[in-house]
C-alpha cells in the first residue's frame, strides 16, 4: 500500500520514498507519495523522480491492481528497481493551479447550494479552466452574475479551508455532506475525507486544496450551457487578483 502524503499536506513538494514494485508499463510503485493520482475530476500530478544522478519525468499516474497502490509512470527505461531510494518532486506550478481551481469549485458549489439548494450533477477541471453542472432549471444572465459575485465575495473574505478524516458511519450522519446528485462514494470505503470551507461548504472529497480562499485569487464565469431541462453548466477560470 502506498501512503498518500498529499492527504495530510497538499503543499508538500519534495519527498523521499522507496520503490516497492515495478510494472511492465514503465511504472514504479512507491511506499509513499505526494503525487495526486487523479480522481473526482482533478487531473493527476506530474513531476520528477531522482535517484543519484538519474532523473525520470513522472508523466502520469494510475491506481495499481493491488488496492492502495499508486503507480508512477515514467518517461524512459530502465526504471529504478525495487529497493531504490528515490526523491520525488511535484511540478508545483501545475499542482498549485489545480489546488486553486479545485477549491474554487468548492466555493462555487457552496454558493449555489446555499442560494438555490442545487446539487452537483457533474464536474471536471484542468489547469486552465473548469466546469461544474448543477441541478438547476434556470441559469439566466442575472443569476450567473450573482453567482460569480457571491463566489468572489467569499474568496475575498479569506475563509479557512481545512480537511480531516472520519469513519463512514460518522460521515453518513452529517447533513448534506454529499453534494452530488448521485452518491459517488465507493460502498467499501470505510474512511471518508471531509473538506470544509469554514462557513460556506462542507463535503466529502479526496483531492488537494489551498489553506485559505484568498489564495484562489478570484473566478470568472466564461461560459454556460444547458445540459437538459434541469441540468445547467457553469464554466469558470481562476484569475489572479490583478486580473479581476
Amino acid at each position: 500500500m502506498t501512503t498518500l502524503l498529499y492527504l495530510d499536506d497538499s503543499y508538500l513538494r519534495v519527498f523521499d520514498a522507496t520503490v516497492v514494485a515495478v510494472t511492465p508499463d514503465q511504472g514504479v510503485v512507491l511506499d509513499r507519495t505526494a503525487f495526486y493520482p487523479g480522481g473526482g475530476g482533478q487531473p493527476h500530478d506530474v513531476g520528477w523522480l531522482r535517484a543519484g544522478d538519474a532523473v525520470w519525468r513522472v508523466i502520469s499516474l494510475r491506481r495499481g491492481l493491488t488496492p492502495g497502490e499508486v503507480v508512477h509512470l515514467l518517461d524512459h527505461a530502465p526504471v529504478p528497481p525495487v529497493g531504490t531510494k528515490v526523491q520525488g518532486e511535484i511540478d508545483w506550478d501545475r499542482r498549485y493551479r489545480l489546488m486553486r481551481t479545485h477549491t474554487a469549485l468548492h466555493v462555487l458549489c457552496g454558493v449555489v447550494f446555499r442560494e438555490y439548494g442545487a446539487l452537483v450533477t457533474g464536474g471536471n477541471m484542468d489547469v486552465d479552466k473548469a466546469r461544474m453542472d448543477f441541478e438547476l432549471e434556470d441559469l439566466n444572465p442575472e443569476r450567473v452574475t450573482r453567482i460569480e459575485r457571491l463566489a468572489n465575495d467569499a474568496i475575498a473574505r479569506g475563509l479557512p479551508v481545512q480537511w480531516w478524516t472520519v469513519s463512514r458511519e460518522e460521515a453518513e450522519r452529517i447533513p448534506d455532506l454529499i453534494r452530488t446528485k448521485v452518491n459517488l462514494l465507493p460502498p467499501d470505503l470505510r474512511e471518508i475525507r471531509i473538506v470544509e470551507i469554514v462557513g460556506l461548504d462542507l463535503q466529502a472529497d479526496g483531492g488537494t486544496h489551498v489553506h485559505n480562499t484568498r489564495e484562489i485569487g478570484g473566478i470568472r464565469v466564461i461560459g454556460t450551457r444547458s445540459k437538459g431541462r434541469a441540468n445547467k453548466r457553469l464554466e469558470i477560470v481562476v484569475v489572479d487578483p490583478e486580473e479581476q
